[in-house]
């Protein structure tokens, strides 16, 4: 029984942070709950390095227990990691990581901040790290964010002080906590933000410590604890029918990209937190000293006089008794001088004044998109399921236009509805895409305007101000403009009403490799953004390549529509690489953009604008070999790629592997983690093995040396370790000149190795038998050479390959040398 009621919350939750856009509709305990969250005046900041790097029993437990106004500071969107739901890397998995970021922040109740840090991948140290993001801006943002969320205690994941100990990110995070705490009372020290939001004095700074930390439990039980405060986190909260680790693992499984499912726990569960700076506090207390009540703030106590009651007070069976207290604290909360807390208390004022006045409104469009400067139709519902006299005023636009004027009251239970026109007037940023992307950043930094500096997501560009009168109290209530529609299986589904472009263009392929001089056809895709638009579309190219025709005409008739076009690519003669960009003209405008789509049942629907472009590379390439067979691991963009120069690639079912169904293919390619995340991989090897001792070439691509299917991944020992090169420009040795991988069809030289990205490689083997042969030396700054980047080793009549090297992100980024030599590869023994 219990076990049922616990996957019918968890499935409440998970339907909870798959709509961010449906409104919520609290229970009675929900709102005794937010009461309890608007009578607790003190915040907290977590701060880490990346999405999921967050624990989430701790961010709960101050949000849930303690009801402390709590926030997560996450310094990357994760942009560098993998993803185990889609294809989507770097730029469009940060927009993923950050909606699951957001996701588990509705789950545990949090708010969430980001710095303008791009997680440019693994780093070993935060001297590395630093190289690539811009120290200052980076300490900037963390400082503007601590300035703007005002906490009286902030808590650190890791230790500052011990860089190599893990993910250069993770102690870099630490280190501009640590930074920060002292700069942010200095007006002096980046002046924009002291001004804007003023100086700020937290109290107490910690590092949420662990047996981790210590590298063993035993040590951890003997090590000395006088600087450590433990924090029982293991609470059960009977309002929301959850234990505290029951929340925290719905949040963390939202981080569903990173394969970061987690079950609930019950029972108790203690934290440590190191505390840093400021006096220590006693257990379970990390407030202590440190005034939560609404006496803390001028003519605060007025207020708690009225709020602090009605906890004792409340009536489960009736939450709209307190209404009348409520709307009498409205006034004096939205006269409190202290305007920090004056914005954060008003909205959680407002919220609970509607919800136990049963007040439901909602403002949505008949569209899912809109253009800027566009009249839009949007629905109005407004309804009162309580018994309180409530009159509908007003509603009005963002900017204070009236669009409807005609007061009425909303009697008991009787739903309103109302239509009115709407102007999307032209904004900054002008659509509703990832803000971030606007501007093209460097490898370790996003572009971001001043004003939007920290948000985890562009702020909703259409929004409607209702306004509602309660007796003679006159309250606004700002709604975002959703889209809603109905789903012959889902029902009632809700998107974000997004502001996009009249016309967008993309090319599908975002690599086009020519490994001759024979021509190509590119088709463009035009989208239209609107009912009934036309103009041109031509393709810009690189110096020396051509394209015909130079432009063509396009006429589109609805919303929604796409037209391909063809253009004739011809390449220079020799070894050229740069960009192929369609440019749409269109009602006097001229558009640059491509829309990706990105529709996940555990994240809001995604409309992101990229600069529209598809990378396109002349390579001097020979290849041996036609037909390529694929088993798909986590999830990589490595067929696509084999494709552009040539190979034939059919995916295999590993759970239909025989000896009879590999025969016809030249070589077998294993994705990357297919051995982590592939169980039938187990069973199907021995077949493998045959494959390759009867003549087959098999490369196996990298996988972690945790959780590994099966042991047994080669036909000879080999052992994976941690061992990785993440400079991307390290220098890389020749160790066996003579190996058909470096000579045969392709000659690799040093040049092979010239534009790589992100890293060399990682998860090396660091001990194989005496078959294989290391192809390659490689190493990062300050560390022995590692020589398990590839390996080769003759096995019967065939060849067995292993590479940790990057492949799954060189061959997208279309880099040259990575083609030649995973073409040697393939060629091998032919």
């Amino acid at each position: 029984m219990q076990k049922s009621f616990f996957y019918r919350l968890l499935f409440l939750f998970f339907s909870i942070a798959a709509a961010a856009q449906t409104p919520k509709k609290p229970t009675t305990s929900e709102i005794y709950h937010s009461l309890q969250k608007l009578n607790f005046v003190g915040s907290a900041l977590y701060i880490a390095a990346h999405p999921d790097d967050e624990n989430t029993r701790l961010i709960s437990y101050l949000v849930n227990d303690v009801h402390a106004n709590t926030a997560y500071l996450s310094i990357t969107r994760g942009d560098g990691g993998q993803n185990l739901v889609g294809p989507e890397l770097r730029e469009l998995l940060g927009v993923i990581r950050t909606q699951e970021l957001l996701a588990a922040r509705r789950t545990d109740g949090a708010q969430q901040f980001f710095t303008r840090a791009n997680d440019f991948g693994y780093s070993k140290n935060p001297d590395e790290t630093f190289e690539f993001w811009t120290r200052e801006d980076v300490l900037s943002d963390v400082v503007k964010t601590i300035r703007k969320f005002k906490p009286d205690i902030i808590i650190d994941r890791f230790d500052h002080r011990s860089p190599g100990s893990t993910h250069g990110h993770h102690t870099a995070s630490a280190m501009l906590s640590v930074e920060a705490f002292d700069l942010v009372g200095n007006t002096s020290k980046f002046p924009k933000s002291a001004e804007e939001y003023g100086i700020w004095k937290p109290q107490r700074l910690f590092f949420n410590t662990s047996w981790w930390f210590y590298g063993s439990k035993e040590k951890f039980d003997n090590a000395d604890k006088s600087k450590l405060v433990a924090v029982e986190t293991g609470n059960y909260f009977p309002q929301l029918g959850l234990s505290n680790g029951e929340i925290a693992s719905l949040s963390r499984s939202m981080h569903k990209s990173q394969g970061f499912g987690s079950t609930g726990s019950r029972g108790a569960e203690t934290e440590y937190l190191e505390i840093l700076e400021g006096n220590k506090p006693s257990e379970n207390n990390l407030f202590e000293d440190i005034n939560t009540n609404w006496s803390r703030l001028d003519d605060g106590n007025a207020i708690g006089e009225i709020l602090n009651p009605l906890e004792e007070k409340f009536n489960f069976k009736n939450p709209s008794e307190m209404l009348p207290q409520l709307l009498k604290a409205y006034p004096l909360v939205s006269n409190l001088k202290d305007a920090h807390w004056k914005k954060i208390k008003l909205e959680q004022l407002k919220q609970l004044i509607l919800d136990c006045g049963g007040i439901f409104i909602e403002a949505a469009s008949e569209a899912n998109s809109v253009n800027p400067n566009q009249n839009f139709k949007v629905n109005i519902e407004a309804i009162n399921r309580g018994k309180s006299d409530v009159v509908l005023k007003s509603i009005k636009n963002s900017e204070g236009k009236i669009l409807w004027n005609e007061p009425q009251a909303l009697p008991f239970n009787d739903d309103k509805k109302i239509e009115v026109t709407v102007n999307s007037a032209k904004q900054n940023p002008p659509y509703s895409s990832p803000y971030w992307l606007n501007e093209k950043g460097t490898v370790g930094m996003y572009a971001a305007p001043e004003k939007l500096i920290g948000l985890p997501e562009t702020p909703p560009l259409e929004q409607l101000v209702f306004e509602l009168q309660f007796g003679n109290t006159t309250i606004p209530f700002t709604k975002n403009i959703v889209y809603k529609f109905n789903d012959p299986v889902k029902g009632e589904v809700y998107r974000p009403l997004e502001v996009l472009p009249e016309v967008t263009a993309s090319i599908p392929e975002k690599v086009l490799i020519f490994a001759s001089n024979t021509s190509e056809i590119v088709s463009v895709v035009v989208h239209a953004g609107k009912d009934s638009i036309s103009g041109n579309v031509n393709l810009q190219h690189p110096e020396g390549w051509k394209v015909e025709p130079a432009k063509q005409a396009f006429q589109l008739t609805r919303n929604g529509e796409t037209q391909t076009f063809s253009f004739t690519v011809s390449p220079p003669n020799g070894q050229s690489e740069g960009y192929l960009k369609p440019v749409v003209s269109a009602e006097g405008q001229t558009f640059d953009k491509e829309l990706v789509v990105i529709d996940y049942e555990h994240i809001p629907y995604q409309s992101v604008l990229l600069p529209s472009e598809a990378k396109v590379a002349k390579i001097d390439i020979q290849k041996k070999g036609q037909n390529i067979g694929y088993i798909n691991g986590a999830g990589d963009a490595i067929p696509e790629s084999l494709k552009q120069i040539g190979y034939s690639v059919t995916t295999i079912n590993p759970s239909t592997i025989s000896e009879k169904s590999l025969q016809s293919f030249d070589a077998i390619v294993v994705g990357i983690r297919a051995y982590n995340t592939v169980p039938e991989l187990a069973f199907a090897q021995p077949i493998l093995n045959k494959y390759v001792e009867n003549g087959g070439t098999m490369i196996v691509q990298y996988n972690t040396n945790h959780s590994l299917v099966t042991e047994n991944l080669a036909p000879y020992s080999l052992k994976l370790s941690r061992d990785r090169v993440t400079d991307e420009f390290s220098e890389v040795k020749i160790l066996a000149s003579e190996n058909p991988l470096l000579n045969t069809p392709n000659k690799i030289t040093q040049k092979d190795f010239e534009g790589w990205v992100q890293e060399r490689g990682l998860y090396f083997p660091n001990e194989w038998a005496t078959e294989f042969t290391p192809i390659l030396g490689m190493k990062d700054k300050g560390e022995a050479e590692t020589k398990g980047s590839l390996l080769v080793a003759k096995f019967g009549k065939g060849y067995y390959i292993y590479t940790g090297l990057s492949f799954f992100r060189e061959l997208p980024a279309g880099v040259p040398g990575a083609y030649r030599l995973f073409a040697n590869m393939l060629s091998i023994g032919k």
